[in-house]
């Protein structure tokens, strides 16, 4: 049984290390959004380039994230996330001394194979190694502060873009590294599942990676209208449909569809790519609508944005306690409609808008919404599952949030049709942006009917503190404990 006190130095440390490799991974899934243009304008890249930077990381963590998860179980945690911050800090530096664009998308989708080993294992060894007694407060401090680091990283981002320049967003992680790895070495336990016997389902992984990949790459590359996006398109297709068919058939899949029997868990996970969906094409857009049309800088771009995560910092564990009492299906149903409304809001943003008037409104609609929804959309994903498959659901609906994301910020350009230079044109871009926010308000409404209609009103009875503290605005938190007995 674990056995390491909070209070302990040993426990003390282990809080730290995990706090600082989760971030490393959290921070750069905010930050990158606001170095874009300085990104594009240094490296002379197009929309598509931009595009790219942020989907090259999502397109390998959110297909890696699972596996991620299954080799911490059997290979051990420490040893798994000691290696993904390592990975992850040789791929940042690369990002940082990228001489052009090619070369920072592929750095980008090492980065997401680090995150892929990192991201599980952080809350698992926290998990592992704590006393029952102080599990809960541990955890609530590891969400507390990733929260304040996803609060923060906006404005250090945007600091960094217009201070030193936009390659410390990726160099920052490598002394980070320096000071996570060393201690996690020293003063972390190691643990695994020693009944985890089974293969790893490489394939499945593969396929599902490849049908994203293919799947991508034809919404990004479509204004080309060449041969070649059509085969991309149609091959990734064929390569999703293949990943449900090796899923379907193995012994020991990566992600088995019988999970899905549950009706409330394959109801939250269609709401859960509707609202990430948005969120995912919100967040990538709305930092370069303020500074591409609205004039700010990188600095003033990033802090804007802090209203939504200080929100969903701040009471969270309040929309927990609230869903606790009425059940998930009224905060799944308003929530999305809020986030929706806040969005239109933002079609008064502009130029020459103002913080206060223009954008402090459509943010606080925004992150009221999101308050709302998280923390009842991730109970409700642990509670519809057997409490033996809550790490599995989990990650199910951590991948899936990301896998919207990358989609969203791969198809809402072309479906509000942006040029391959409309973020070099504040008239042009503009124009696209409030199409695109409309289109991401009628997803979060499609997300609410799908809540409204299918969402027992049941309550989730999920009183774990990673359901209710969280900052992350791009993905659900996950759950520790990996599946007991199996590879997962």
């Amino acid at each position: 049984m674990p056995d390491v006190r909070l209070a302990s130095p040993q426990g003390k440390w282990i809080l730290l290390t995990t706090v600082l490799g989760s971030s490393m991974a959290l921070l750069d899934s905010t930050v990158v959004n606001v170095a874009l243009p300085r990104i594009g304008r240094d490296l002379d890249a197009d929309l598509a380039a931009l595009q790219w930077t942020v989907n090259a990381y999502l397109l390998t963590l959110a297909g890696l994230i699972l596996l991620g998860g299954s080799l911490g179980d059997r290979y051990g945690r420490r040893k798994v996330f000691v290696l993904g911050v390592v990975w992850f800090a040789a791929a940042s530096l690369l990002c940082g001394l990228a001489p052009n664009a090619g070369v920072l998308v592929a750095a980008r989708a090492l980065q997401g194979v680090g995150g892929a080993l990192l991201t599980p294992g952080s809350l698992a060894l926290i998990q592992a190694s704590f006393h029952p007694d102080d599990r809960g407060r541990a955890v609530g401090l590891w969400s507390g502060f990733g929260g304040i680091g996803a609060a923060v990283g906006p404005f250090v981002g945007g600091w960094l873009v217009d201070g030193p320049g936009w390659r410390w967003v990726f160099l920052l992680n490598v002394p980070l590294a320096l000071v996570c790895a060393p201690i996690a070495l020293r003063h972390v336990p190691e643990s695994g599942d020693g009944r985890t016997h089974t293969r790893f389902d490489v394939l499945g992984a593969v396929l599902g990676a490849l049908a994203l990949a293919l799947v991508t790459y034809a919404l990004i590359e479509a204004r080309s209208g060449s041969l070649v996006v059509a085969v991309s398109a149609v091959a990734g297709v064929a390569a999703g449909v293949a990943f449900v068919s090796v899923e379907k058939r193995r012994p020991d899949p990566m992600m088995p569809l019988g999970i899905f029997a549950s009706r409330q868990f394959t109801a939250v996970n269609l709401v859960t790519l509707c609202v990430y969906a948005a969120f995912g094409g919100f967040f990538f857009l709305a930092a370069l609508q303020l500074q591409v049309v609205v004039g700010w800088s990188a600095l003033q771009a990033g802090t804007a944005l802090l209203p939504t995560t200080a929100l969903m910092l701040l009471f969270s564990a309040r929309s927990g306690a609230l869903a606790d009492r009425i059940g998930p299906r009224v905060p799944l149903t308003v929530g999305p409609l809020l986030c929706a409304a806040g969005m239109l809001l933002m079609l008064r943003v502009g130029p020459d808008a103002s913080y206060l008037l223009d954008v402090v409104p459509a943010l606080l609609v925004l992150g009221t919404g999101m308050v709302l929804l998280v923390a009842p959309l991730t109970a409700t994903v642990l509670g519809s599952v057997d409490a033996s498959r809550a790490g599995l659901a989990s990650g199910i609906n951590n991948a899936a949030a990301r896998a919207a994301g990358l989609i969203a910020v791969a198809a809402l350009p072309l479906v509000a049709g942006m040029g391959e230079e409309a973020y070099r044109s504040p008239t042009a871009f503009d124009s696209a942006f409030g199409r695109a926010m409309v289109v991401c308000a009628g997803v979060l409404v499609v997300g609410s009917a799908v809540a409204f209609t299918t969402v027992r009103s049941l309550p989730p009875g999920c009183r774990k503190p990673e359901c209710r503290t969280h900052g992350a605005v791009m993905a659900p938190p996950l759950e520790g404990e990996r599946a007991r007995g199996r590879l997962s």
